[in-house]
């Protein structure tokens, strides 16, 4: 699958791939303390917004606008569009979330 970005570059990932827009990190602790970016942990859970075309048998176990939990130190970093993605193997997701 591929995603347009204003007619000028589109992006196909590969394989098994999933690209995720991170949900926003928590910058307030539930005592009402205001954390700097340095201590903020990067969230595990995000939507997906980009997926390849499955693995050898063209098996995809998400679909575009899924939220879902994925491994903590998985994937890849880009900024593509003007949002940060993250570049993850289907094997580095964890699970489906149901809001």
């Amino acid at each position: 699958m591929e995603e347009e970005q204003g007619g000028k570059m589109t992006m196909r990932l590969l394989g098994d791939r999933v690209a995720v827009e991170r949900d926003a990190s928590e910058t307030v602790t539930p005592g009402g303390i205001h954390l700097p970016e340095s201590a903020q942990r990067a969230p595990q859970f995000g939507t997906v917004v980009i997926i390849g075309p499955g693995d050898d048998k063209g098996l995809m176990d998400v679909a575009v606008g899924d939220r879902v939990l994925f491994t903590r130190y998985g994937g890849t970093e880009i900024e593509y569009g003007g949002k940060k993605l993250l570049l993850l193997r289907r094997d580095d997701l964890i699970g489906y979330v149901e809001d």
